[in-house]
């Protein structure tokens, strides 16, 4: 773990029905994020994945079904406060503070730790201090976030959310805005806490690619229902991909590696560079 004392733990999602204005989004959808693995949810947009992850974070009611931690406690009998020091997310978008800098808003994430003025936090500044290491915003520390870039930011929120130090992580497209440097090393610490950390990581992709690299397990998501669940090579195939997406889309394996790489094949396809 980033932090200190947290515990890695899980989260289940059973029978989970959500929507929006009475039209349902999400169809009675059954979702494990298990300690120590990543679960990438991946779908055309307009699928549920969004809604999904929200609902996991309690950010989103549910019109049926229900969250359950690993230890079977139901996570509508936690307070916030409770809930928030075993599960976290980062949103797809986030309001940014003027004139606030960036160790401020990474502090944002020992709220649930910290008492009135915020106090009853002894080990908030060293772990503070190691999530900006790790997402590599400790340069800018003292920069206001208003400043700074949207992969920058994207960042900034991303070492709030592991301020929080929870044993489950929910990240919402958290490639979006970063070049390719940062995707990578986004992804690799995904895969680091999952591994050393023992953490339950459940993220949303768009780039099928990267869910094959990253990730232990995949759902598949299509109209709001569980079009597929499994490791990647069961979920990744043409035939379900295809459906999904609508458009021809074809699935090769390293063949020593295994490693799977998804193309969508459209009319240019077959273009050829001198």
């Amino acid at each position: 773990m980033v932090g200190g004392d947290s515990r890695a733990e899980g989260l289940r999602g059973v029978d989970l029905r959500l929507g929006y204005h009475g039209a349902t989004v999400v169809h009675d959808a059954a979702i494990t994020l298990r300690p120590g693995a990543v679960t990438a949810l991946v779908g055309p947009n307009g699928s549920g994945k969004s809604t999904l992850l929200r609902g996991l974070a309690r950010l989103h009611p549910l019109e049926r079904g229900d969250v359950v931690l690993a230890d079977g406690t139901p996570a509508r009998a936690l307070t916030a406060r409770e809930f928030a020091r075993r599960v976290t997310l980062l949103a797809q978008s986030r309001p940014t503070p003027n004139g606030v800098t960036v160790r401020d808003v990474v502090g944002y994430g020992r709220h649930p730790y910290r008492g009135r003025w915020r106090a009853g936090d002894p080990e908030g500044a060293a772990v503070i201090g190691r999530v900006m290491a790790v997402t590599g915003v400790a340069g800018m520390a003292e920069r206001p976030v208003d400043e700074l870039s949207g992969g920058e930011l994207q960042r900034v929120w991303l070492a709030t959310c592991l301020a929080q130090d929870t044993g489950t992580l929910l990240l919402d497209e958290p490639t979006t805005f970063l070049d390719l440097r940062y995707q990578v090393e986004i992804l690799d610490l995904m895969r680091d806490l999952a591994d050393a950390g023992g953490v339950a990581v459940g993220v949303v992709l768009h780039d099928l690619n990267q869910a094959a690299a990253v990730a232990d397990h995949v759902v598949l998501l299509h109209g709001g229902r569980v079009r597929a669940a499994g490791a990647p090579p069961d979920v990744l195939t043409e035939d379900a991909l295809t459906e999904v997406y609508g458009i021809r889309v074809e699935v090769t394996a390293d063949p020593l590696t295994g490693l799977l790489s998804t193309r969508p094949v459209g009319r240019h396809a077959a273009r050829v560079f001198a």
